[in-house]
């Protein structure tokens, strides 16, 4: 999340290239920052201005608010490394207030502090239209660092990598492609120009071109467009495999995604192995139970999507390593296991080993009521595969009493959040009813199952 810190240009260090990855780019002597780089100022700012000397005092002013940005900055750091994503956008923003004291309103470090607080509230739900802002107030901000020469504004250009490619994650988050794709293009052809002028080394432009391929492509996927999203897939892992090894975690999230878009292009077995290779990155790493049955719940998914007989030994390993690592945790851990049990009889019915998915179905029954409620989804579904498996066995009376329950379920809840509703109008208060609504956790005669 954090900016690139600068480094000093060193022609002794490079990086092995990877066949697709260098074919386009061209390599020249270290010179001035050519013309090309009037564009990428064109669209961050209109007319550059003057800057605003700061005439406070540096002995006076700077020296405790730094030691406190500084702690700030780490704090940031710690918390978003543990995904404490609300302290550390708390964090970013005393950052940003530090910064202004120990900079002024217009140096590049403000926008930059901009920037980190954006990228901070986009790994917050919900939260990218702040993302956005604080982005466009780094780019008012940056309209008065970039002025000509430019020779001496390589860390300002490097901020304005990160300008653009924050932007073009928070216009993603926001469903503008068009304009997220903008955003991103414009990250790319800087960073490339500064390579090409010697201003950055190899590797940070690796870093750069990883998390824009990453970018590129979940911009088609969430176009549904599979076909488009697979090449920028496949450049964003060959280009963090090769700045952080072949086994960091880092490649797991970029191979279940790559996974995920072989999988709607019927590139099964693709598929799987990608999902197979995240999963034994994952196990490397001494995962959390929790962690390991997730991982293993992806190969599980992959071998019953590809819908051939020959991927169902896959399924069925991968749920049972999955099942039990889960088998006996508590709270989340057993509300993880009864979902993942339920998506495995649901494998077991469609292989025809029905008999066996209705018995794992009725001995789950009591723990998701006591987990979940009486009137909760996972308790009617449970109900509903029940009553098919009776249908199928020509159980007809027994599949009329457990469809009748789930029937009268939904019912229930249905009555329960239009009086929530109406009470919600009479005193006045405009929460959220369907989260309101929860059904007491307590068994009943009635859930006896035949």
């Amino acid at each position: 999340m954090a900016i690139t810190k600068i480094r000093k240009v060193a022609d002794d260090k490079h990086v092995a290239p990877k066949d697709n990855v260098y074919k386009n780019m061209q390599e020249s002597k270290e010179t001035p920052i050519s013309s090309h780089l009037d564009e990428i100022v064109a669209a961050i700012s209109i007319t550059p201005r003057k800057k605003i000397q700061n005439k406070l005092p540096q002995t006076a002013l700077f020296q405790p608010p730094r030691e406190k940005l500084h702690l700030c900055e780490e704090k940031a750091k710690s918390y978003s490394s543990s995904h404490e994503y609300k302290q550390a956008v708390h964090e970013l923003v005393r950052c940003i207030a530090l910064t202004r004291i120990c900079y002024g309103d217009s140096h590049w470090k403000l926008a930059e502090a901009h920037i980190n607080l954006a990228q901070g509230y986009l790994q917050l739900k919900g939260l990218s239209l702040q993302a956005k802002q604080h982005a466009e107030k780094a780019k008012e901000i940056l309209t008065s660092s970039i002025v000509p020469p430019y020779d001496d504004n390589t860390d300002v250009f490097r901020c304005s990598i990160e300008l653009f490619h924050t932007m073009g994650r928070a216009l993603l988050s926001l469903q503008k492609f068009k304009e997220a794709s903008e955003n991103l293009s414009k990250a790319e052809r800087l960073a490339k120009e500064l390579l090409q002028c010697g201003r950055i080394i190899k590797e940070e432009w690796i870093e750069i071109q990883a998390r824009i391929k990453l970018s590129s492509a979940q911009i088609y996927q969430s176009q549904k467009k599979p076909k488009e999203a697979l090449p920028h897939y496949q450049e964003a892992l060959e280009y963090i495999e090769i700045s952080r090894g072949e086994k960091s975690l880092e490649c797991v999230p970029i191979l279940r995604e790559l996974a995920g878009v072989e999988q709607a292009l019927g590139l099964h077995d693709a598929s799987i192995n990608h999902f197979l290779q995240a999963h034994l990155i994952v196990l490397s790493r001494s995962p959390s139970q929790e962690e390991a049955a997730v991982s293993a719940h992806f190969v599980a998914h992959a071998g019953i999507a590809s819908g051939r007989t020959e991927h169902h030994d896959v399924a069925e390993q991968y749920f049972q390593e999955s099942m039990a690592n889960l088998k006996d945790a508590e709270g989340t851990g057993k509300a993880r296991f009864l979902s993942i049990q339920d998506d495995y009889c649901r494998f077991l019915q469609v292989t025809g080993q029905k008999e066996r998915a209705t018995s794992i179905l009725r001995e789950s029954l009591e723990a998701k009521v006591a987990m979940f409620g009486d009137l909760s989804p996972e308790v009617a579904e449970t109900y509903r595969l029940l009553g098919g498996a009776d249908l199928a066995q020509g159980n007809h009376s027994g599949a009329h009493k457990k469809l009748k329950k789930l029937s009268w379920r939904k019912m229930m809840v249905a009555c329960s959040k239009t009086v929530a509703r109406g009470w919600s109008k009479v005193v006045g208060e405009s929460r959220d009813v369907d989260k309101d609504v929860e059904a007491p956790a307590h068994g009943s005669s009635e859930e006896n199952v035949s």
